[in-house]
């Protein structure tokens, strides 16, 4: 599985993201920006993801992904 697959897959599913995706491969690490995480928990969050992406985790296309999520919000306060 490519980077650049997985990024349009979560922005394809997940209204309105911005996906910035790294990995080798089979392991990946993905920052998604989702306003539709807001009033969610951390864990809320990542099952909203990992949700979209349940049948490429299911059939092992993606192995591994590791998440950093954000609301447009809290990403510009990290980011100033």
């Amino acid at each position: 599985m490519e980077c650049e697959v997985i990024k349009q897959l979560i922005e394809g599913r997940l209204a309105e993201s911005e996906v910035e995706v790294t990995g080798d491969g089979r392991h990946f690490e993905a920052t998604v920006i989702c306003d539709e995480f807001a009033g969610k928990g951390l864990i809320q969050q990542h099952q909203l993801v990992y949700g979209v992406i349940k049948a490429e985790m299911a059939d092992d296309s993606i192995h591994a992904l590791s998440l950093k999520t954000f609301t447009r919000e809290t990403w510009q306060r990290a980011n100033p």
